[in-house]
């Protein structure tokens, strides 16, 4: 087993993906191209359900975080587990209902939601709406008596706490673009209209703290300032929250550095603070919900890549050129994010070759890896990176006009397409 167990080595020494040979596979398939072991997906989903049920109690659900990873034949995976889904724009939203998912179980989030994203999501009959700020509140009870109806929203709650990771993935410090803050006293305002206005139902609230989070002690953080918060407003407005939502950002291992994570115990533990801080404020728990995404679909993929160059710049390093690049993995340019890379036609022998993993775009900071070592490949050689089943087709763009890669699900020791190869004629089909 390489990092997790979707990946393994065979007797021919070549790289595993849920069993099959990574180099078969991109004969099959072509390269570059996203593999997703959909069992490891499925373990997940069901690992977060029975946790949920036994620390957390109640009504309480995973919603799955569909901005991790989003396509149609993904969405039909959670809905047959039982999760909820986390939506984040009205493209998610469109995804999620040709896919056949039940609109009732879906969060709509997103800090700046126009007036057609919020009628959109009306219309669909969305269970919840994620409340980012007053002028959104005011819209939505606004459209929502326009078409009759009545919005069950959640509010986004910014806590102000420091999770400690990338910046750009940290999301519940004070000074964010998220949520409302309690420290300055706006987000009581937030409740108030929420509870004045008359075609809205408060059915309580959300935050979220960051993302690749390793241990509990944010969540900790961010379960006691938010109950605090709930106990608050119960005795300012005699509102008891029903349901509170601290958000994901359970983290992956990337590479061998990173810890082990122990979800289970993680959960478990996160329910003791919950009953324990109820407790101290002398209020019912209410129905606890988490967005898991990167923690479900992450260590399920892997991208293969084909070389096309190994350049050996004297005195520098060594440049192995792939045919992809940012446009199907921007994390490393965005994040400098870590990844591990393996050869996957010669996966056991030693990685003793020091290169950086180069992409095939006109731009100079078009990397995805630096740092590294494999063993030493060439011309045609398959390359794995390892653990891109979040962040990577849900970010990828047509930089350079470079097609987008096709997604292969792979179960049971057999694969199929989940989401075909783009082609070129793709690129153009929206141009006049």
């Amino acid at each position: 087993m390489l990092l997790h167990p979707s990946f393994d080595i065979n007797e021919k020494g070549h790289l595993t993906i849920g069993s099959l040979d990574a180099v078969e596979l991109s004969e099959t398939y072509g390269t570059p191209a996203y593999y997703l072991d959909t069992d490891a997906v499925r373990n997940m989903c069901r690992m977060y359900k029975a946790q949920f049920a036994a620390h957390f109690g109640g009504n309480s659900t995973p919603i799955y975080a569909g901005k991790a990873l989003c396509f149609k034949k993904l969405y039909a995976i959670i809905a047959e587990e039982g999760l909820m889904a986390d939506c984040v724009s009205p493209g998610e939203l469109h995804t999620a209902r040709a896919a056949g998912f039940p609109m009732e179980r879906v969060f709509f989030h997103g800090n700046n939601k126009t007036d057609g994203d919020l009628r959109y999501a009306l219309e669909l009959g969305v269970g919840h709406i994620v409340v980012d700020s007053p002028d959104e509140l005011a819209a939505l009870d606004s459209i929502a008596a326009e078409l009759g109806k009545e919005a069950t929203v959640l509010l986004r709650i910014t806590p102000g706490i420091d999770p400690h990771t990338h910046q750009k993935i940290s999301t519940g410090n004070i000074d964010s673009k998220f949520g409302m803050a309690i420290s300055t006293g706006q987000a009581y305002d937030f409740v108030k209209a929420a509870l004045d206005a008359e075609h809205i139902r408060l059915d309580g609230f959300h935050c979220h703290v960051g993302s690749q989070i390793f241990d509990i002690d944010p969540f900790k953080e961010a379960a006691e300032i938010m109950l605090a918060f709930v106990a608050k407003v119960r005795e300012e407005y005699g509102y008891l929250a029903p349901v509170l939502n601290i958000g994901g950002g359970f983290g992956v291992r990337y590479t061998e550095d990173d810890p082990q994570i122990d979800y289970e115990d993680n959960i478990r533990r996160l329910g003791q603070e919950f009953d324990a801080i109820c407790k101290e404020f002398d209020i019912p728990k209410p129905s606890i919900m988490m967005e898991p995404g990167r923690s479900i679909v992450a260590a399920a993929g892997a991208t293969l890549y084909t070389v096309g160059s190994v350049k050996e710049v004297s005195g520098f390093r060594n440049y192995v050129s792939v045919d992809g690049g940012m446009p199907d993995n921007p994390r490393y340019t965005l994040y400098q994010s870590r990844y591990t890379v393996v050869n996957a036609e010669k996966a056991d022998a030693p990685a003793d070759y020091p290169c950086t993993l180069a992409g095939r775009c006109c731009e100079s900071g078009d990397l995805l890896a630096e740092g590294i070592s494999i063993a030493k490949p060439e011309r045609g050689t398959i390359l794995a990176v390892l653990v891109t089943g979040a962040y990577n087709y849900s970010m990828a763009s047509n930089y350079n006009r470079i097609p987008r890669p096709p997604v292969i699900l792979i179960s049971g020791g057999k694969s199929e397409i989940g989401v075909r190869r783009e082609t070129y004629d793709d690129i153009i089909e929206l141009d006049s």
